[in-house]
């Protein structure tokens, strides 16, 4: 914690300062709301996510600590170890050659039928990552029964892309409705919402995706396209979170949620 004492101190003493030669009362309060802004700041680096009171109120939950792994394993319970916390981030450590989807997914304990999804994360280049939902472990991999958040380097991916292949789609279902990622490296803040069978996906605060499960426009996409063989794809009402590991290395953190 010695680390935290320094900024903190730091702007203690200019507070202090500020309070004599005559400043004003505002001066003084502004002084004092820089230093808690610091100690704050310094508070949510050291110890990962962290939830306000209004967040709280509202329902919201940590879905990571920022220290450990508690509250999630691998799909199935494979033995893998892609997956470490360190420094409030989850990271997933990729591979230099193996970048198939039957790797080390990670998996929620709990599991989640209508509820609000936030989480920020970055990825390496020529990535591919997603963040799937309403995940059932009957199946080889996650996404045979949870739809997916794409996530991937739309510009450097070194393969042919489809329009549904892009960050933001409804993996192999919708394109995304714009074009709203960072570039590669940079944070992107990531929204998911379930609710009765009505999803959204937003991306850096730009809807990206709409749709409706199990109409019948759904079942026909489904019945089109990659999923048509996979008759459990979208099929279950509540699963769990999966954080996929396709072999790059993607990074998360303030991971939260709450059900509606």
């Amino acid at each position: 914690m010695k680390h935290l004492l320094i900024p903190a101190l730091s702007v203690f003493s200019i507070a202090a300062m500020s309070c004599g030669g005559g400043t004003t009362h505002s001066e003084r309060a502004n002084a004092v709301a820089v230093m808690d802004s610091v100690v704050s700041t310094a508070l949510a680096d050291s110890a990962g996510a962290v939830l306000t009171e209004a967040e709280k109120a509202e329902g919201w939950q940590l879905l990571f600590n920022g220290h450990t792994l508690e509250g999630w394993r691998t799909y199935k319970n494979k033995p893998a170890d892609s997956w470490v916390a360190e420094k409030g981030i989850l990271h997933c450590l990729g591979h230099k050659t193996d970048k198939s989807d039957v790797r080390g997914n990670l998996i929620t304990d709990k599991q989640f039928e209508n509820f609000e999804l936030t989480a920020d994360w970055k990825l390496s280049p020529q990535g591919n990552s997603g963040i799937m939902y309403m995940v059932t472990e009957e199946f080889e991999t996650p996404q045979l029964s949870g739809p997916e958040y794409q996530i991937i380097d739309d510009k450097n991916f070194p393969e042919k892309l489809e329009p549904w292949q892009h960050t933001g789609a409804n993996y192999a279902m919708n394109p995304p409705l714009v074009d709203a990622a960072n570039p590669v490296g940079e944070w992107n803040t990531t929204k998911i919402i379930v609710n009765k069978g009505h999803v959204e996906h937003w991306l850096n605060g730009k809807k990206t995706a709409d749709y409706e499960l199990w109409t019948p426009e759904w079942k026909q996409h489904k019945a089109e396209g990659k999923w048509k063989d996979a008759k459990g794809y979208g099929l279950s009402k509540k699963g769990h979170i999966a954080l996929q590991d396709h072999g790059s290395e993607i990074w998360f953190k303030n991971l939260k949620i709450r059900e509606l």
